[in-house]
């Protein structure tokens, strides 16, 4: 078994950050996916693919995958840098593109 370690991005619906605090460990999918020919369902066997767990912290969610024995990596997360913009540089004479009023 073998399972990945992030911490979620945020959502792009709304502008917070609710749910981007935790980490979460879900299992990888050992199975491949079916389709059912009738109507076209995706299915799985495999019942772990449904498991995500959530942890305060990257430590104690290793310590939870190394203690019951699964193969992990951990996926580091890429925070947001913010660009400093100023509301006269829409005014500049220097402008990358046009003023277009």
């Amino acid at each position: 078994m073998s399972a990945k370690i992030y911490r979620p991005a945020k959502t792009a619906m709304q502008s917070g950050k609710a749910k981007t605090h935790r980490w979460v460990l879900e299992f990888d999918q050992e199975r491949a996916r079916t389709i059912d020919p009738i109507m076209g369902y995706t299915s799985s066997g495999d019942m772990r693919q449904q498991v995500k767990l959530t942890f305060e912290t990257c430590e104690l969610a290793v310590a939870y995958a190394e203690r019951n024995g699964l193969e992990y990596r951990v996926i580091e997360p890429h925070d947001a840098t913010r660009k400093k913009v100023a509301y006269p540089d829409n005014f500049r004479f220097n402008r990358m593109q046009p003023w277009t009023h």
